[in-house]
């Protein structure tokens, strides 16, 4: 739910006449993608000034690929004269880089098991890392369903003005959009939201009631609000690209994304086969994604990753998959093109590839069929 949030917040206060700066990451394809200025990537020359003051005031304190990146990022902000600022913690909350930022207000989308080597075993300790972006006195939101209950604990520990969805506010579906309700206000007629997914309008409401804390400094109207919501943008999400085969690409590398991936597939329908390429990195719940998933598919084409860091094989996929998937339906492919060119034979014209996984094999699709196609 992250990027999908940032994605909203971007559109809605681009159409509210502000000037914007977004932070994000990983890329899919390019560097640039992580830092867009009025919804624009920078360019290599910003970027190499940034990363060069950068590098001039570290002196001999030594920085990590992220903390350089984000520190790039908010020179580029300030030298802008922003409006506003939409930052995506990149792991965890607590110890991340984008953290040393005090916001003025915090949105915690929903929670599943991932990075547990980081963040924690179960939902409560990563929920207490995702808690380290509160700030005292400051308006917070989790847009999330079934709240761990170290966020809330955190929060009145420091005197956040926590938001819960459910709690505090609510969304109430109707055929031809759907609502906004709370005890402040209830924003009524709201369209479907761009981005694919039930859960998407879950996250805009999140996005919507984060953005009311801040009225009094970025008020927004039902125009701005209807414009955001119908424009946001999100490459690899649910990236629907049709033709022959139709292909989708999704970065669904956790067993909740993987579960809300299938339920989208199951409302696209095409008559011919269904075919999975899946690539993913040695810390991911394999075996809980391709659960998710499994029924899904009439051939999988497993990607080796085992030349990036952190890349799983794809001789360790298919024992990782086990039971789930028919190895006879299994093809372990070489590097990710080999796996999309004959992914695409085997669907045929009439057929789906469905790119999943990592932003390493997402992103190598992406950049394939805008070359080829």
């Amino acid at each position: 739910g992250k990027g999908s949030s940032v994605a909203f917040a971007e559109a809605i206060l681009q159409a509210g006449g502000y000037r914007t700066g977004c932070y994000t990451s990983p890329h899919l394809v390019r560097y640039n993608e992580r830092i867009r200025i009025d919804e624009r990537e920078v360019d290599d020359a910003a970027l190499c000034r940034a990363f060069d003051a950068i590098d001039h005031a570290r002196g001999d304190i030594a920085l990590t690929y992220f903390e350089f990146g984000t520190l790039a990022a908010l020179v580029l902000f300030a030298d802008a004269g922003l409006d506003a600022l939409v930052l995506e913690v990149g792991l965890g909350g607590r110890l991340d880089a984008v953290n040393l930022i005090d916001p003025s207000v915090a949105l915690i989308t929903s929670i599943g098991l991932d990075h547990q080597n980081w963040l924690g075993d179960d939902l409560e300790q990563i929920g207490a890392e995702k808690a380290g972006i509160l700030r005292a006195s400051r308006p917070a939101v989790y847009s999330g369903r079934d709240m761990p209950a170290s966020i809330a604990a955190r929060a009145e520990a420091l005197g956040t003005e926590l938001k819960v969805a459910g709690v505090d506010y609510r969304v109430v579906r109707r055929a031809e959009g759907w609502e906004l309700v709370s005890p402040e206000q209830v924003r009524r007629a709201l369209p479907m939201p761009a981005l694919r997914g039930p859960r998407q309008v879950e996250n805009a409401a999140g996005v919507l009631v984060a953005l009311d804390a801040l009225s009094e400094v970025l008020p927004l109207d039902q125009r701005a609000v209807r414009i955001g919501l119908l424009s946001a943008n999100l490459p690899g999400r649910f990236e629907v690209r049709p033709g022959q085969p139709t292909w989708v690409l999704d970065v669904a590398h956790n067993p909740q994304s993987a579960e809300v991936l299938d339920g989208l597939l199951g409302e696209l329908f095409v008559p011919g086969r269904r075919v999975a390429v899946f690539g993913a990195l040695n810390d991911k719940d394999v075996a809980g994604i391709g659960a998710g998933v499994a029924k899904r598919f009439d051939a999988w084409y497993l990607v080796d990753l085992s030349a990036q860091p952190r890349g799983l094989s794809a001789t360790a996929l298919v024992e990782a998959l086990g039971e789930l998937v028919d190895e006879s339906s299994c093809t372990t492919a070489g590097g990710p093109r080999d796996a999309f060119e004959r992914a695409a034979a085997q669907a045929g014209s009439d057929g789906m590839v469905v790119v999943f996984g990592s932003f390493l094999t997402v992103g190598a699709a992406t950049e394939w069929l805008d070359r080829s196609h």
